[in-house]
């Protein structure tokens, strides 16, 4: 099926529209031109908060309903059987909106506003202005890489996301199926206008990529395999466990492999002859300096992941300097445990010794996932003390799914639904233990989950008088920054009582210090690929194939790698700052609660905010 896709409300509108007789229609557009006065009427006796709230809650709704996938991740059923509109239509709309709402702000009167909802509208106009200068790299950005994309994101959401509580939800998945051909015709067609602008990711990418898509269509019913595919697999159990009767059952399950073989089988074959074709066009190279205008998208980039103005060439020394000054540190933990040799040397121990690895094995992963809880529960007890603010979804630890892990990241999370129907996760890829050393457990723990990005994220989404916008507004460097600073924040809480285990917080720092030097080496100094490997090997502890993953991260996604250091950075900056200033005054919990009580912030508004409450505290 090659049809356009169609939000419900949409559809809705045109199918009342169509079924009114004309008699029926002169009365609703009267009926719409006296509700449209009676509006107007409202306005005029608003307040200009109630007007900005408003404002706020109509355009986020708006947004909402153009992305079903949206609505799914906040826990909403409006469009549950549809998937996003990946058109270039789509594209041009978004543009057009996002230019009538900057005229639309203009509207209000911001002297009549509080502080409160003056932030809020200088965030809404930020994101407005970083859309729009995005856009004009709009055919840059890589619409399929092989760290992430719809190859990968079709099997995840169905699995992670689309819930199935009834028959109706189960349907929903099943439309989903029977629509991904739909999806990912438009995504080819994104492909081939990249192709057109000469943008391409590296050659040795589609291979992954290509693989990637074959691991989710092996398996039955896609062949004579005994073993389900992954999506099969997870509409059976999703279907086995709803309380209707077998014969319906039975039907969905014809209905979702029916779907399965003609529509997802052959979409994945379309996208796999696309990869296959791009390959053989790609240019030389890792880097977007390869690519028609590819440094100005690069400035654009770190522009957007910083939320600041540094360059290539700062952004480079300032890997440098982090770079030397954590090895120093990390001499340290080798006199502390009675290393005889040099950083490298304890690089090639800690890199192999067998005592800081648990086994390939089921037992060895499920240890270590055992383990990593354990950490997570031990922090979440000592939270009281430091955090006045509280996140009240709970949070899990889970493996990454096998048909993504040999391409996905060491580890991630996923925020929780907003309606509490589904808790926030910590993915660890345990693909290979190798890649997993157990001395960088607890900071891994801590950033992922908690006090990093479990508390940044669901205390954003349950703020009370917040527009809904600015829970989700995107500021990497404040939210990666804020899961970087967590890992040092538990050495200040007491944590990594073993020292092995405080080196593996310093190696993860020295990790995003690295990113520093070798995103920029790769995009901005033309470095290749196999020279930022052998940078990071050089330069930190992790295993080889951890570096390679990183690097081909790095690739995929430019500038993003850099955001983290940056954040974490002023974060530090700005404590350092408070504390000198307020002295006893200063505690933590108020900090903290500072940094999380609005949201995602760029860096130069949270040090607005800081100084603000170092003010405001200090005349206290």
């Amino acid at each position: 099926m090659k049809t356009q896709f169609k939000l419900g409300a949409i559809a809705l509108a045109v199918t009342t529209m169509m079924a009114c007789s004309p008699a029926e229609e002169n009365t609703q557009q009267t009926s719409a031109k006296q509700e449209s006065k009676n509006e107007q009427a409202s306005q005029n006796t608003q307040s200009e908060s109630e007007r900005l709230n408003a404002f706020f809650e109509r355009t986020f709704e708006e947004d909402l309903k153009r992305s079903p996938l949206y609505q799914s991740y906040l826990g909403y059923k409006w469009d549950y059987g549809e998937w996003d509109d990946f058109s270039e239509e789509a594209n041009d709309k978004a543009v057009s909106i996002a230019k009538n709402r900057l005229e639309e702000l203009e509207n209000f009167d911001t002297e009549a506003l509080s502080d409160k909802e003056k932030l809020s509208v200088e965030l809404y106009r930020y994101q407005l202005e970083l859309n729009l200068k995005n856009d004009e790299f709009r055919h840059h950005t890589y619409v399929v890489n092989q760290f992430r994309g719809p190859h990968t994101m079709v099997p995840s959401f169905l699995i992670n996301i689309h819930r199935v509580a009834d028959k109706s939800d189960a349907q929903a998945y099943i439309s989903r199926l029977d629509k991904v051909d739909d999806m990912f015709g438009q995504v080819i067609d994104q492909m081939k206008l990249r192709e057109e602008a000469g943008v391409f990711p590296p050659d040795w990418s589609y291979d992954q990529m290509i693989q990637a898509a074959k691991n989710v269509t092996t398996g039955a019913p896609f062949d004579d395999s005994d073993e389900p595919s992954t999506i099969w697999e997870d509409i059976n159990k999703k279907v086995d466990a709803l309380d209707i009767d077998e014969s319906e059952k039975q039907n969905l399950r014809e209905e979702a492999k029916a779907a399965l073989l003609t529509s997802v089988k052959p979409a994945y074959n379309d996208l796999i002859a696309a990869f296959e074709e791009q390959q053989k066009m790609t240019p030389e190279g890792d880097g977007v300096w390869r690519l028609p205008d590819g440094d100005k998208w690069y400035d654009n980039r770190l522009s957007h992941y910083t939320t600041t103005e540094l360059s290539a060439d700062e952004i480079h020394q300032i890997g440098l300097d982090n770079v030397k000054r954590i090895h120093n540190q990390m001499k340290d933990i080798m006199e502390e445990v009675d290393f005889d040799g040099t950083l490298q040397e304890f690089f090639t121990f800690m890199r192999n010794d067998e005592q800081f690895y648990y086994e390939n094995t089921q037992e060895g992963r499920d240890r270590y996932l055992k383990e990593a809880k354990a950490h997570i529960d031990e922090m979440r007890d000592a939270l009281p003390e430091y955090f006045g603010l509280m996140p009240k979804a709970d949070m899990i630890v889970k493996r990454v799914e096998a048909f993504r892990e040999q391409s996905a990241g060491k580890a991630f999370y996923q925020s929780p639904s907003q309606d509490g129907s589904r808790p926030g996760t910590y993915y660890a890829n345990l693909y290979d233990m190798k890649d997993m050393p157990t001395y960088q457990m607890e900071a891994l723990a801590y950033h992922e989950g908690i006090p990093g990005h479990h508390m940044q994220r669901a205390i954003a989404q349950e703020l009370e008088g917040v527009p809904m916008f600015q829970k989700f507004l995107s500021a990497t460097a404040y939210t990666e920054g804020w899961g970087l600073y967590s890992e040092e924040l538990a050495k200040d809480m007491g944590f990594y009582k073993d020292p092995y285990s405080d080196f593996g917080r310093l190696a993860m720092e020295l990790w995003r210090a690295c990113r520093l030097v070798v995103d920029t080496g790769i995009h901005d100094k033309q470095w290749s690929r196999e020279e930022a490997i052998e940078y990071l090997q050089k330069n930190t502890p992790n295993p080889e194939n951890d570096s390679v993953k990183a690097i081909e991260r790095y690739i995929a996604l430019p500038g993003q790698a850099t955001a983290y250091m940056i954040g974490k950075l002023k974060i530090m900056e700005l404590r350092d700052k408070a504390q000198q200033e307020l002295g006893d005054k200063f505690t933590f919990a108020g900090f903290h609660d500072e940094v999380l009580k609005d949201g995602p912030v760029p860096l130069s508004v949270l040090e607005e905010k800081i100084n603000t409450w170092v003010k405001e505290t200090k005349a206290n």
